[in-house]
């Protein structure tokens, strides 16, 4: 297990940096969940997880001094915790899933803060580039960014592998215990869970028009993922 935490942490820490960096928006949980999904051979959660997330958090962009909440790292935490306990109780489900997001959905507003600590701390990091450019060494300024990168990732790989192996900790202990009324519940959360996320678009699509269009499309998805799921 520690080795595929090992994995899903590097990774993860590589998919966080795309959010301050490249900006090939890989980051965005529609892209990093299938991509852990394909990882751990479960392309199919990877694209539950992605689709739901993208539409919950699609209106929080980081405009101006606005610092939404770190999606990316909630989608690599949620996609490989319920894979890798499914791995390990012997089979993943929807109801695993729904629990998994419950457990880490509020990882977002924790990491949105730790953003805002990074982006604080590399002021001083911002005035040495400056002081570094002055007098024109292009290479004092190189490796004040790349002391910016590096904490940002580090910062990410060391967050993810504790929350992660507890996370699978968790999942595998309390699964099991579940009782059947407990299951059903997360039957249904997997399942409304979507309309959660289809409100947020809505708010966000000035097309009226397109409003069906794009609530059928996503809720016969949903029903798809939902009748094809390895339960």
């Amino acid at each position: 297990m520690y080795l595929n935490v090992t994995i899903a942490s590097l990774m993860g820490a590589l998919l966080c940096l795309d959010r301050v960096c490249v900006q090939a928006m890989v980051s965005r949980p529609i892209v990093a969940a299938p991509i852990m999904g394909l990882i751990f051979n479960d392309p199919l959660t990877g694209l539950a997880t992605g689709a739901f997330l993208e539409l919950l958090w699609i209106d929080r962009l980081p405009v101006g001094t606005y610092v939404p909440p770190n999606e990316s790292v909630v989608a690599v935490v949620i996609t490989s915790a319920t894979i890798l306990a499914g791995q390990s109780m012997g089979h993943t489900s929807r109801e695993l899933l729904a629990l998994s997001i419950l457990l880490f959905l509020p990882l977002g507003s924790v990491s949105r803060r730790l953003d805002k600590r990074i982006i604080e701390s590399n002021d001083s990091l911002s005035w040495s580039a400056i002081e570094e450019a002055k007098i024109g060494n292009i290479a004092g300024v190189s490796r004040r960014h790349l002391q910016a990168i590096l904490k940002y990732f580090f910062t990410y790989l060391i967050l993810i592998f504790p929350i992660l192996t507890f996370g699978i900790m968790i999942l595998t202990t309390v699964y099991p215990m579940l009782p059947e009324a407990a299951r059903n519940a997360l039957t249904l959360t997997y399942f409304f869970a979507p309309f959660v996320g289809i409100a947020v678009a809505m708010n966000t699509i000035n097309f009226k028009g397109m409003v069906p269009v794009f609530f059928a499309v996503y809720f016969a998805a949903v029903v798809v993922l939902g009748l094809f799921h390895v339960c």
